[in-house]
């Protein structure tokens, strides 16, 4: 966290020489329609609901109808008998069919100097102050427009830098929690731990909000432990937010703790607080892969408080759960189906296999070169995990009428949009204006997620690879690429075996883009493809008469025999 400024060397030496340790400032069911290849539940599904009229009888009917005669004439601006009140939506329509009027809102009073795209030296920010007309102070309202509109950390640093060197190497606790709040947002897990030193070092305790921004970058970094410390630091004056509650979980999901994080919800429920919804679909998102019954127990539990305190899931929760209940189970028999998940072992032994003879072995030195391999190696080290690694020119191109930047655009918009941490892998020339690739595309893209441009001849592959492996095994890769050549150079039945489940488990595959822009995936697979056995059953996949089946295919049928007692 190094600023370029004479005098000042690194951003948290700007405190050390100023030691203050004072205080901081109707009925319904779901319809589940599945389209079943292989008998086992967890390929593509959707499902909706429908709404069932809970009196349906003629006395009811008639009296509609009554009414409606009645109404015919009186107001057609009602809302209709058909949508019972309490139905979700019938307020908003409600609403617009009887808008109140409101006193004109008078449009607000904005300063028309622009923010910087880039980092500005101390004589650029001096003359941006002296163009700023606002009766605020200009450090405090830069700052709150940079967090507001989630400036880039580096032109955010320049800023501190800026205000630093004016003040004897002092930024005022304001305007570093706006800092910290981008670097939040920008996931710079370093950067977070910087300013979390920064004020240890400074104040005795904090106010909430910068506790709560410090909580929610810290989770993601091996350093998540010290947020549960955080947490105990705001029950000393104050019960935690349920927020608080979500992001330590959250955190001790994310590092496989599920002790803390049943003990942390069962907390905050002792506190009476009522969890974000967020929350328990998190349970139900890590209970995906786990097969324990103590686990599974704890889940049946939270739809018990659902249905005793009458809280209703979102679509996302809703599919959540619907994965979970039938994640590797057999629609035949019920039984569970083996895992596509690699075991940790499997997984540390197909990584190390994959780096000597595919990466470091392989023949990727005829279309790049060491030195490049070498520097991407290190921009993947210097980054905390990725959750899904990119195949920039790949996926640019699934969509040939469209524009590629655009395509790829909109691919990166909709995973951003999760929160999750993304990777493109791209070569340089993706970066020159052109008619297929438009550089204010690929700006937005640079905006939402870490970016490598290696040379135009490199093969992507090995990147892709590197740094979905590096990452560890929750990371899932995306390229229309089948790996076959890779998969080729692994030296036995075994290894090739795993890459392939490996593969199955983690490639995301891209089946649709509508006008709206909106992407559709695939659903990964929960199971191996394999014949399997549980002793008492027999789960064997198998090919259809007349279907076709590549090698590097899967069978969509199975046969389900199993034992009656």
């Amino acid at each position: 966290m190094t600023f370029c400024l004479s005098g000042i060397g690194n951003f948290s030496k700007l405190w050390k020489s100023n030691p203050y340790r004072g205080l901081g400032p109707g009925h319904s069911y779901l319809a589940l329609f599945v389209r079943d290849h292989c008998g086992i539940r967890n390929q593509q599904r959707w499902f909706s609901l429908k709404t069932i009229s809970p009196q349906n009888t003629k006395a009811t009917n008639l009296l509609i109808a009554k009414a409606r005669y009645r109404r015919k004439d009186e107001d057609s601006n009602q809302v209709s008998s058909d949508s019972h009140f309490l139905s979700a939506g019938a307020a908003k329509k409600r609403s617009q069919m009887n808008p109140q009027s409101k006193d004109p809102v008078m449009p607000s009073v904005r300063n028309t100097i622009q923010l910087p795209t880039k980092p500005l030296n101390s004589e650029e920010w001096d003359k941006l102050k002296e163009d700023f007309k606002g009766k605020a102070n200009f450090e405090s309202w830069i700052g709150s427009q940079m967090a507001h509109s989630h400036s880039s950390v580096n032109v955010a640093k320049s800023l501190l830098a800026w205000v630093a060197a004016k003040n004897n190497g002092i930024v005022g606790y304001d305007l570093l929690v706006k800092y910290l709040s981008l670097c939040v947002f920008h996931k710079q897990t370093s950067e977070v731990i910087d300013v979390y030193e920064i004020m240890k070092a400074r104040y005795k305790s904090l106010e909430s909000g910068g506790y709560s921004l410090l909580i929610r970058g810290l989770i993601h970094s091996d350093r998540w432990r010290e947020a549960l410390l955080l947490l105990e630091d705001i029950k000393k004056v104050m019960t935690p937010s349920t927020r608080n509650y979500h992001d330590c979980i959250q955190g001790a999901l994310l590092h496989k703790d599920v002790d803390v994080a049943w003990n942390l919800y069962q907390e905050l429920l002792g506190h009476d607080l009522i969890p974000l919804l967020e929350t328990l679909e998190a349970f139900f998102d890590f209970g995906k892969d786990i097969r324990d019954d103590h686990y599974s127990n704890k889940l049946l539990d939270i739809l018990l408080y659902l249905r005793n305190n009458q809280r209703y899931p979102g679509e996302s929760f809703a599919q959540s759960i619907k994965t979970w209940f039938e994640s590797g189970q057999c629609s035949g028999c019920g039984k569970t189906i083996e895992s596509i998940h690699l075991s940790p072992e499997e997984y540390d032994f197909l990584k190390g296999k994959i780096m000597r003879d595919v990466i470091d072995g392989g023949d990727q030195y005829k279309k790049t070169t060491p030195q490049e391999l070498k520097r991407f190696e290190n921009f993947v080290k210097s980054c905390p995990p990725f959750d899904i690694v990119i195949d920039g020119l790949n996926v640019a191109k699934m969509f040939p009428k469209a524009r590629e930047s655009q395509v790829l655009l909109d691919v990166v918009s909709q995973l951003a949009k999760q929160n999750l941490r993304l990777l493109v892998l791209g070569r340089k020339h993706m970066l020159r204006q052109h008619s297929r690739w438009r550089q204010n595309d690929m700006e937005k893209v640079q905006k939402q997620a870490s970016c490598f441009f290696a040379d135009n001849i490199s093969e992507d592959d090995p990147f892709l690879l590197y740094a979905t492996l590096h990452s560890g095994n929750h990371c899932k890769f995306i390229t229309n690429d089948l790996m076959r050549d890779h998969k080729a150079c692994l030296p036995d039945a075994k290894t090739q075996h795993l890459f392939f489940k490996w593969q199955q488990g983690h490639q995301l595959a891209i089946i649709n883009r509508t006008p709206g822009s909106k992407i559709g995936f695939q659903h990964i697979l929960s199971y191996d493809t394999v014949v399997q056995t549980t002793g008492d059953s027999w789960h064997i996949p198998y090919d259809e008469d007349l279907v076709e089946r590549y090698s590097y295919e899967v069978p969509t049928k199975w046969l389900c025999l199993y034992q009656k007692t």
